[in-house]
């Protein structure tokens, strides 16, 4: 396991009673010692971020998040991460990171992402309206097929060791095709990571950090649930029928 990822607890709870069981996601009855483990992760973002490229006080915020686990010391500690990737960074060295890996396939999403940028510019400079039709069509088709490998190659392991792609998750829901970013939210991140790592999921909470959004819905330091559009079919299966969790299904 990479050690660099755990956060030791500087607060005393020896007074908590700690969960014997993982709180519901889509709640907001966050545990008391996911809330410690989210003020203290905030104060570590608060001078870690100091030194980014992603200003918070000029662009919008973002949503974090926290999951505390049992090592296999039966030691408490805790992870954390971003929602999506922060500006002009590739990743603070603390967060967990994103479940996919860009050097897949010898960097073939990257590849891509450039193709399409070449074929945007070709479009811009087309020279007849035919052409510049013919090559929309043939972008957009590119930008589908790129998206679909995108998430056939996002591998998510569930609480009893099975993996699955979420493009294959989606179509077992009734949500249907995935959505951009699905995949890249802090609590699929974290749990991932757990799973992985043989890392037994105590308390999860995700909290907005920086400005609020554009119609005020996130504030910044609160808590909120994850989000169903994104996050909903991904966290059912990962966690369907584990026996940490508090309730037999999601359904809340």
């Amino acid at each position: 396991m990479e050690k660099q990822y755990l956060f030791n607890f500087k607060s005393d709870f020896s007074e908590i009673n700690i969960p014997l069981k993982l709180n519901n996601p889509f709640s907001l009855d966050i545990p008391e010692i996911a809330q410690i483990a989210s003020q203290e992760f905030q104060e570590f973002l608060k001078l870690e971020s100091m030194s980014w490229e992603h200003d918070f006080s000029i662009h919008k915020g973002k949503m974090f998040g926290v999951l505390v686990i049992e090592t296999d010391k039966k030691a408490l500690a805790y992870i954390g991460t971003v929602s999506g990737k922060l500006m002009g960074i590739s990743n603070c060295n603390k967060f967990i990171p994103s479940v996919f890996d860009d050097s897949t396939d010898d960097y073939y999403f990257t590849k891509g992402m450039t193709a399409l940028t070449e074929m945007g510019q070709h479009i811009t400079t087309a020279v007849s309206e035919s052409e510049r039709q013919g090559l929309l069509e043939k972008r957009k088709l590119k930008s589908l097929d790129l998206q679909n490998w995108l998430f056939e190659n996002y591998i998510f392991l569930n609480s009893h060791g099975e993996s699955k792609s979420v493009l294959d998750i989606f179509k077992a829901s009734s949500h249907g095709n995935p959505p951009s970013a699905a995949g890249e939210c802090a609590a699929p991140k974290l749990l991932e990571f757990a799973f992985k790592h043989k890392l037994k999921p105590i308390a999860i909470a995700e909290f907005w950090w920086g400005n609020s959004s554009k119609n005020e819905e996130r504030q910044h330091k609160t808590f909120y649930p994850a989000c169903k559009d994104k996050c909903r079919p991904i966290l059912e299966y990962m966690l369907d029928n584990m026996a940490l969790y508090e309730n037999a299904t999601l359904s809340q």
